[in-house]
């Protein structure tokens, strides 16, 4: 959605080693906000973001305003099921519509060979795995691995709204969920595992919830069973953070 840092590079470095042509789309989608979220003050900076993926080498920009993909009386939606209806999507209502809609407008009008989606939002991969599955999509989605800043926090265009004290016990969330695999591989329980994450995240810190999901389908699972994703979500002060750990084997 633009305000680009690298982790979104790390998508354009894996597309441009794999494909002869590489396109970039940014566009700040309003559908997948709720009333009362932070769509106006959404970091946005297209002429830093248009630098920074010639750079990268992006052959082409995709820069749609709202009006071009939302016409007047635009009425039709992509609803991804029960996998975008729990986790952030019970928390967001609609949001994984909003995203699976504009995600299936961006894929048809582009009609790429390839997808590249980053693990960050570990219920955004599995939603589009699961829409692109149903809907016999011709792409195929490449996931790549969260990139973080040097204490583990992951890069996210909202770690802008931090404070300093904020950012400071920011990274915990990260230490938290490794904290919570560590305590399932030495064979704890789920809910005592659970209880050693919380105690590894900061105070200040209001916890939304820790869980440990089936990757594909995002069900609970009560051991740590591959492929899975530990996922946890945090609010610092008023800004919301998510991060997970994809268990792979």
């Amino acid at each position: 959605m633009g305000s680009l840092h690298a982790g979104h590079l790390a998508l354009i470095a894996r597309a441009r080693a794999a494909s002869a042509c590489v396109t970039a789309s940014v566009f700040v989608n309003p559908l997948q906000f709720r009333a009362g979220e932070d769509y106006e003050r959404y970091p946005r900076d297209l002429a830093g973001d248009q630098a920074a993926l010639e750079s990268a080498g992006v052959d082409l920009l995709f820069a749609p305003d709202a009006d071009a993909m939302y016409p007047t009386g635009f009425s039709t939606a992509i609803d991804p099921g029960s996998v975008g209806d729990v986790f952030e999507g019970a928390i967001r209502p609609g949001h994984f519509r909003g995203v699976a809609t504009v995600v299936v407008k961006l894929l048809d009008l582009v009609a790429p060979d390839a997808l590249y989606i980053g693990q960050k939002d570990a219920q955004q991969t599995a939603v589009l795995r699961r829409v692109v599955r149903d809907l016999n999509l011709p792409v195929e989605i490449d996931i790549v691995e969260t990139v973080r800043e040097r204490d583990g926090l992951a890069l996210s265009s909202r770690n802008a709204y931090l404070s300093g004290e904020e950012r400071a016990a920011a990274p915990t969330l990260h230490r938290s969920l490794r904290e919570l695999v560590a305590a399932l591989e030495r064979g704890a329980s789920k809910a005592e595992a659970i209880a050693r994450a919380r105690a590894a995240l900061a105070p200040c810190a209001e916890l939304d919830y820790y869980d440990v999901v089936d990757a594909e389908t995002l069900e609970p699972l009560e051991q740590l069973r591959p492929p899975a994703f530990v996922l946890g979500a945090a609010r610092f002060g008023s800004t919301r953070l998510i991060d997970n750990l994809w268990v792979r084997e």
